[in-house]
């Protein structure tokens, strides 16, 4: 479908904005509130789920999002973008393809944040360009049940149920949830199919300021694919074990200070297999495990002339690895101190203007380490039509990943470079959000250098993909827009990217991650209320990608389409029907390059919630 097309379904679903009363969904169905479809069609909500249409990121899919999904954001790529929940970063030391591995239900998180710029140098972690921020939703006495099925031999069930008690400890009312997941597919593709388990957990006690989560979770997924990492038209497969245990305590202390701490401990048992069917021994050639187990501090507090923006992170990570045997150390430890002053005046007009200076400063107990500057100035005004403008400049570091420093140099799928070091990126931006005539926006422009990033390569002739160094200027700009009437909600986003790359001469054919990006990228997420029993929901992201020799099939342009109609009889106020189909125009774009993508996927289910 192309983009004249794209804008032909908008005006068909824009005359259904008829002037009925709104219908408020079940908070803990919300997972977002800048997409329209909450869920996916083809496996229970992950994490990762919310942002397949979020405006700001940009998701590349493997099979499933929810099987294999690379989170970037402005340009980035996969090992460039964080995942913070509460005060904690997690991580995956082997590979970034594995960040969103996370078995926390959505209905235990708030809405995620897109966190860059000085806000991302302040309380990022071991990530250069953004963060996915999200945090840990208050336990209410409210449950819900689902179950779904669809074409290509799809079924899915998920439960969760919240309780909060008045009984007190510590001072404090206990409250407790779980959640359960489980959907398995013959797949869209032959040889694509998946099957996917989670199990979570928490106990929380909250006060009147202060909440603290202990939770714990599981969740084993099994899914093929063919060509899933390698562009060499071999069926593939992933066996994943992901087990997290995490505390977080946040304290709010009134004018916006606020003292969050948190640890975790997070197992990844990876069992890759580049072709399914062989025959193998008892150990497979590419298992690995990670161990990593991490803490973080941070907070903002006013001492008087100053307020004091302040983070500190460590974290220790272990490799297992058949494979992953070539580098100098399979362990290490990161260490991460900030501490941001912030100056504010009041001007006459009512409006403030914000001083932010300060600087970070990155360890490790095996690649040296690194001072980077973060400032930052705005003026914000509340009563303002533009109620913030700012600009900043900031440098953020990290290290690379296990497949990359670990992989052998000259053999192999995958061959890395055991002397690759600390990745280096300075942002520099400029940005506004505000309201106006009805509409919240906010949009920004960015120039941002990459030095040693890591990227992964190809060269004709070479049965590998390789692990290289390359300096990259990336230009760009983003603006996101949202609107709601009493029966439509809008919410619009576009982004426009540039890249001038150097890869020191280097011999390569075509990039996998660096040079895989929309040139420009829009997207539009709608709900429509048609009466009091109806809603109809459409995402839409439509893209005009950088050219890719290795991208076999749906050319450089492309538009995907979720759309979702629900129906929640009155007779029956506590359940919902949907009718879901994502891939809607069933595109063959290649969201990784050489990577088959996921055909039309239509799923009915019900849910019932108390």
């Amino acid at each position: 479908m192309n983009v004249r097309n794209f804008a032909a379904a908008l005006l068909v679903a824009a005359p259904l904005a008829a002037q009925v009363a709104p219908v408020n969904l079940p908070e803990i169905t919300v997972y977002s509130p800048r997409v329209a479809n909450q869920s996916p069609a083809a496996a229970f909500a992950m994490p990762v789920s919310a942002l397949r249409f979020e405006p700001r990121v940009d998701l590349q899919a493997r099979n499933l999002t929810e099987a294999q999904a690379d989170v970037t954001l402005r340009g980035g790529i996969f090992e460039n973008t964080g995942f913070r929940f509460g005060a904690v970063s997690l991580s995956d030391p082997q590979t970034g393809h594995y960040y969103a591995e996370i078995p926390i239900a959505p209905a235990m998180l708030g809405a995620p944040e897109i966190v860059t710029g000085a806000e991302h140098a302040l309380v990022g972690f071991n990530s250069t360009v953004g963060a996915i921020a999200y945090a840990w939703r208050p336990i209410k006495n409210v449950g819900a049940a689902s179950v779904a099925a669809g074409d290509h031999g799809m079924n899915r069930q998920e439960f969760y149920q919240g309780y909060a008690s008045d009984a007190e400890f510590l001072g404090q009312k206990v409250g407790a949830d779980v959640a359960w997941g489980h959907s398995t597919s013959e797949g869209s593709v032959p040889f694509g199919e998946s099957h996917f388990d989670r199990v979570s957990a928490r106990i929380q006690l909250a006060g009147a300021n202060s909440q603290t989560d202990l939770f714990a979770g599981y969740q084993a997924k099994f899914f093929g694919w063919p060509n899933l990492y390698t562009p060499f038209n071999s069926n593939e497969s992933e066996d994943l074990e992901t087990v997290l245990v995490a505390l977080n305590h946040r304290v709010d202390l009134g004018g916006g200070d606020f003292l969050e701490a948190g640890v975790y401990h997070r197992r990844n048992k990876d069992d890759y297999a580049f072709n399914r069917f062989a025959a193998v021994g008892a150990v497979h050639p590419f298992q690995h495990t990670t161990w990593v187990t991490g803490a973080a501090v941070g907070g903002r507090r006013d001492v008087g002339a100053l307020t004091l923006n302040f983070h500190g992170e460590i974290l220790a990570d272990d490799l297992h690895s058949t494979s992953l045997t070539a580098g100098k150390f399979h362990s290490r430890t990161l260490t991460k101190l900030a501490l941001v002053p912030e100056k504010s005046w009041k001007l006459a007009d009512g409006s403030s203007v914000i001083l932010k200076a300060g600087a970070t400063y990155d360890q490790s107990n095996h690649d040296g380490s690194a001072s980077s500057p973060i400032v930052e100035l705005a003026r914000e005004d509340a009563a303002s039509p533009l109620q913030r403008v700012y600009l900043s400049y900031a440098t953020t570091t990290q290290l690379p990943s296990y497949t990359a420093l670990n992989s052998a140099a000259g053999a192999g799928l995958f061959r890395g470079n055991p002397n690759l070091g600390r990745e280096t990126s300075h942002n520099l931006e400029a940005g506004v959000s505000g309201t106006a005539a009805g509409w919240m926006g906010q949009a920004a422009l960015f120039y941002r250098r990459d030095d040693d990033l890591v990227d992964w390569t190809f060269q004709r002739g070479v049965t590998a993909r390789s692990a290289n160094a390359v300096d990259i200027a990336t230009t760009g700009a983003e603006f996101v827009a949202r609107r709601s009437w009493s029966a439509v909600d809008l919410v619009l986003g576009y982004t426009v990217l540039g890249k001038s790359p150097d890869y020191r001469g280097a011999l390569i054919d075509a990039s996998f991650y660096a040079l895989n990006y929309a040139r420009q990228r829009f997207t539009a997420a709608i709900v429509v209320r048609m009466g009091r029993e109806f809603e109809l929901r459409f995402d839409n992201a439509a893209r005009a990608q950088a050219s890719n020799i290795l991208r076999t099939t749906g050319g450089d342009n492309a538009v995907f389409s979720s759309l979702g109609l629900t129906y929640r009889p009155v007779a029956m106020k506590r359940t919902e029907f949907s009718l879901q189909v994502d891939n809607l125009w069933d595109s063959r774009f290649q969201e990784v390059p050489a990577v088959p993508a996921a055909r039309r996927q239509i799923s009915a289910g019900v849910a019932y919630g108390w």
